[in-house]
Protein backbone atom coordinates (compact mmCIF):
# COMPACT_ATOMS: atom_id res chain seq x y z
CA UNK A 1 0.00 0.00 0.00
CA UNK A 2 1.22 3.53 -1.05
CA UNK A 3 2.68 5.51 1.98
CA UNK A 4 0.30 8.15 2.50
CA UNK A 5 -2.51 9.39 4.23
CA UNK A 6 -4.53 9.89 1.39
CA UNK A 7 -8.06 8.80 0.56
CA UNK A 8 -8.25 5.61 -0.92
CA UNK A 9 -10.56 4.95 -4.35
CA UNK A 10 -11.00 1.25 -5.26
CA UNK A 11 -12.57 0.91 -8.69
CA UNK A 12 -14.73 -2.52 -9.37
CA UNK A 13 -14.95 -3.85 -5.92
CA UNK A 14 -16.71 -7.38 -6.87
CA UNK A 15 -17.52 -8.81 -3.74
CA UNK A 16 -15.21 -7.08 -1.31
CA UNK A 17 -12.14 -8.91 -0.82
CA UNK A 18 -9.81 -6.41 -1.17
CA UNK A 19 -12.06 -3.61 0.31
CA UNK A 20 -12.53 -5.28 3.58
CA UNK A 21 -8.42 -4.73 3.68
CA UNK A 22 -8.65 -1.46 2.56
CA UNK A 23 -11.32 -0.03 4.93
CA UNK A 24 -8.95 -1.22 8.26
CA UNK A 25 -6.11 1.14 6.83
CA UNK A 26 -8.33 3.83 5.18
CA UNK A 27 -11.21 5.47 4.38
CA UNK A 28 -12.12 4.44 1.34
CA UNK A 29 -14.46 5.20 -2.08
CA UNK A 30 -15.74 2.46 -4.55
CA UNK A 31 -17.63 2.77 -8.10
CA UNK A 32 -18.97 -0.18 -8.50
CA UNK A 33 -21.26 -1.02 -11.88
CA UNK A 34 -22.98 -3.85 -11.09
CA UNK A 35 -26.27 -2.56 -8.99
CA UNK A 36 -26.70 -6.90 -7.20
CA UNK A 37 -22.96 -6.20 -6.23
CA UNK A 38 -24.10 -2.72 -4.89
CA UNK A 39 -26.51 -4.14 -2.99
CA UNK A 40 -24.25 -6.65 -1.17
CA UNK A 41 -21.62 -4.04 -0.67
CA UNK A 42 -23.73 -1.62 1.57
CA UNK A 43 -25.00 -4.64 3.45
CA UNK A 44 -22.05 -6.12 3.92
CA UNK A 45 -19.55 -2.59 4.83
CA UNK A 46 -22.17 0.15 5.95
CA UNK A 47 -19.08 2.76 6.41
CA UNK A 48 -18.31 2.40 3.11
CA UNK A 49 -18.34 5.29 0.46
CA UNK A 50 -20.22 3.44 -2.14
CA UNK A 51 -20.84 5.17 -5.58
CA UNK A 52 -22.82 2.64 -7.99
CA UNK A 53 -22.49 3.19 -11.52
CA UNK A 54 -19.84 3.50 -14.47
CA UNK A 55 -16.69 5.22 -13.18
CA UNK A 56 -16.27 6.88 -16.80
CA UNK A 57 -19.45 7.96 -16.52
CA UNK A 58 -18.94 10.32 -13.29
CA UNK A 59 -14.73 11.04 -14.55
CA UNK A 60 -14.52 14.16 -15.36
CA UNK A 61 -11.03 16.23 -14.59
CA UNK A 62 -11.37 14.84 -11.07
CA UNK A 63 -12.72 11.71 -9.84
CA UNK A 64 -12.79 13.13 -6.21
CA UNK A 65 -12.45 16.26 -5.03
CA UNK A 66 -9.47 15.39 -2.57
CA UNK A 67 -6.19 13.66 -2.66
CA UNK A 68 -6.55 10.40 -3.23
CA UNK A 69 -4.40 6.82 -3.99
CA UNK A 70 -6.35 4.57 -6.83
CA UNK A 71 -5.84 0.84 -5.34
CA UNK A 72 -8.05 -1.54 -7.54
CA UNK A 73 -7.75 -4.66 -9.24
CA UNK A 74 -8.92 -3.72 -12.80
CA UNK A 75 -10.97 -4.98 -15.45
CA UNK A 76 -8.66 -5.91 -18.07
CA UNK A 77 -10.93 -3.97 -20.67
CA UNK A 78 -10.23 -0.80 -19.19
CA UNK A 79 -7.24 -0.72 -17.21
CA UNK A 80 -5.12 1.04 -19.90
CA UNK A 81 -8.00 3.73 -20.28
CA UNK A 82 -8.50 4.04 -16.35
CA UNK A 83 -4.28 4.42 -15.44
CA UNK A 84 -4.43 7.08 -17.93
CA UNK A 85 -7.03 8.92 -16.28
CA UNK A 86 -5.66 8.63 -13.06
CA UNK A 87 -2.09 10.05 -14.39
CA UNK A 88 -4.30 12.99 -15.79
CA UNK A 89 -6.31 13.53 -12.66
CA UNK A 90 -4.59 15.74 -10.77
CA UNK A 91 -5.72 14.31 -7.32
CA UNK A 92 -4.86 11.20 -7.90
CA UNK A 93 -1.36 10.78 -5.91
CA UNK A 94 -0.82 6.86 -6.14
CA UNK A 95 -1.44 4.44 -8.02
CA UNK A 96 -1.88 0.80 -6.88
CA UNK A 97 -3.59 -1.46 -9.21
CA UNK A 98 -3.48 -5.35 -10.94
CA UNK A 99 -3.90 -5.50 -14.21
CA UNK A 100 -2.78 -7.62 -17.47
CA UNK A 101 0.50 -8.61 -16.89
CA UNK A 102 1.21 -7.79 -20.89
CA UNK A 103 -0.33 -3.69 -20.51
CA UNK A 104 2.20 -3.71 -17.24
CA UNK A 105 4.92 -4.44 -18.85
CA UNK A 106 4.09 -1.55 -21.86
CA UNK A 107 4.05 1.16 -18.66
CA UNK A 108 7.13 0.25 -17.16
CA UNK A 109 9.58 -0.63 -20.20
CA UNK A 110 12.62 1.01 -20.78
CA UNK A 111 13.78 2.66 -23.73
CA UNK A 112 15.02 -0.45 -26.36
CA UNK A 113 12.12 -3.14 -25.22
CA UNK A 114 10.36 -4.36 -28.16
CA UNK A 115 6.86 -3.03 -25.84
CA UNK A 116 8.64 0.46 -25.16
CA UNK A 117 5.96 2.78 -26.49
CA UNK A 118 4.14 6.28 -25.81
CA UNK A 119 2.38 5.01 -23.09
CA UNK A 120 5.67 3.97 -21.18
CA UNK A 121 6.94 7.25 -21.59
CA UNK A 122 3.80 9.31 -21.26
CA UNK A 123 3.73 7.85 -17.61
CA UNK A 124 7.26 7.88 -16.51
CA UNK A 125 7.13 11.36 -17.77
CA UNK A 126 5.05 12.03 -14.19
CA UNK A 127 5.40 8.99 -11.90
CA UNK A 128 8.19 6.66 -10.94
CA UNK A 129 6.67 3.37 -12.47
CA UNK A 130 7.73 0.40 -10.50
CA UNK A 131 6.28 -3.17 -11.70
CA UNK A 132 6.11 -4.93 -8.21
CA UNK A 133 5.32 -8.93 -9.02
CA UNK A 134 3.51 -11.27 -11.26
CA UNK A 135 0.55 -13.34 -10.45
CA UNK A 136 -0.15 -17.05 -12.23
CA UNK A 137 -3.83 -17.43 -13.84
CA UNK A 138 -3.82 -20.45 -10.86
CA UNK A 139 -4.16 -18.15 -8.12
CA UNK A 140 -7.69 -16.86 -9.43
CA UNK A 141 -10.80 -18.46 -9.23
CA UNK A 142 -12.32 -18.65 -12.11
CA UNK A 143 -8.62 -18.79 -13.69
CA UNK A 144 -8.34 -16.03 -16.30
CA UNK A 145 -5.66 -17.14 -19.80
CA UNK A 146 -3.38 -14.13 -18.84
CA UNK A 147 -0.83 -13.59 -16.36
CA UNK A 148 -1.19 -10.67 -14.01
CA UNK A 149 0.35 -8.08 -12.57
CA UNK A 150 0.51 -5.71 -9.64
CA UNK A 151 1.95 -1.96 -10.58
CA UNK A 152 2.54 1.04 -8.75
CA UNK A 153 2.85 4.68 -10.30
CA UNK A 154 3.99 6.99 -7.16
CA UNK A 155 3.47 10.31 -8.78
CA UNK A 156 6.10 12.97 -8.97
CA UNK A 157 4.19 15.56 -11.09
CA UNK A 158 -0.06 15.94 -11.06
CA UNK A 159 -0.71 15.73 -14.78
CA UNK A 160 0.78 15.33 -18.05
CA UNK A 161 1.26 17.39 -20.85
CA UNK A 162 -1.36 17.07 -23.33
CA UNK A 163 0.54 18.47 -26.17
CA UNK A 164 3.11 15.78 -25.69
CA UNK A 165 1.00 12.88 -25.55
CA UNK A 166 -0.24 14.20 -28.64
CA UNK A 167 3.29 14.33 -30.19
CA UNK A 168 4.62 10.84 -28.37
CA UNK A 169 0.98 9.65 -30.48
CA UNK A 170 2.95 10.86 -34.12
CA UNK A 171 6.27 9.88 -32.92
CA UNK A 172 4.95 6.39 -32.21
CA UNK A 173 2.17 6.57 -35.23
CA UNK A 174 3.57 3.37 -36.98
CA UNK A 175 6.41 1.76 -34.74
CA UNK A 176 8.00 -0.27 -37.30
CA UNK A 177 9.14 2.95 -39.34
CA UNK A 178 11.69 4.85 -38.11
CA UNK A 179 11.30 8.06 -36.04
CA UNK A 180 12.25 10.17 -38.84
CA UNK A 181 9.41 8.88 -41.26
CA UNK A 182 6.32 9.35 -38.51
CA UNK A 183 8.04 12.61 -37.19
CA UNK A 184 8.01 14.01 -40.49
CA UNK A 185 4.61 13.84 -41.54
CA UNK A 186 4.17 16.70 -38.90
CA UNK A 187 7.41 18.13 -38.57
CA UNK A 188 8.51 18.42 -42.21
CA UNK A 189 11.95 19.62 -41.35
CA UNK A 190 12.93 17.05 -38.79
CA UNK A 191 16.40 15.62 -39.01
CA UNK A 192 17.16 12.56 -36.32
CA UNK A 193 21.22 13.89 -36.98
CA UNK A 194 20.80 17.56 -35.43
CA UNK A 195 20.14 15.14 -32.19
CA UNK A 196 22.13 12.61 -32.62
CA UNK A 197 20.29 10.26 -33.64
CA UNK A 198 20.69 7.58 -36.15
CA UNK A 199 18.29 7.99 -39.77
CA UNK A 200 16.86 4.65 -38.77
CA UNK A 201 16.17 4.83 -35.50
CA UNK A 202 13.19 3.62 -34.66
CA UNK A 203 10.57 5.21 -31.56
CA UNK A 204 11.28 2.31 -29.36
CA UNK A 205 14.93 3.00 -29.30
CA UNK A 206 14.96 6.32 -28.17
CA UNK A 207 14.78 7.11 -24.39
CA UNK A 208 12.34 9.53 -22.29
CA UNK A 209 14.50 12.65 -22.04
CA UNK A 210 15.41 12.72 -26.01
CA UNK A 211 11.71 12.69 -26.65
CA UNK A 212 11.34 15.61 -24.52
CA UNK A 213 13.89 17.76 -26.15
CA UNK A 214 12.51 16.90 -29.34
CA UNK A 215 9.16 17.90 -28.09
CA UNK A 216 10.29 21.18 -26.90
CA UNK A 217 12.05 22.34 -29.92
CA UNK A 218 9.67 20.68 -32.88
CA UNK A 219 6.93 22.30 -30.88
Amino acid sequence: MPKSENMVVEIGPGLGDLTEKLLEKREVTAFEIDKDLCEVLREKFPNLNLKCGDVLDVWQENLVDEKYDLIANLPYYIATNIILKALKDKNAKNILVLIQKEVADKFSAKAGDKNYSSLAILSQSIAKVKKLFDIPPGAFVPAPKVTSSVILFEKFEDSYNEEFAKFLKTAFANPRKTLKKNLSAKYKDFEPQKYSLASNIRPHQVDKDTFFQLFSDLR
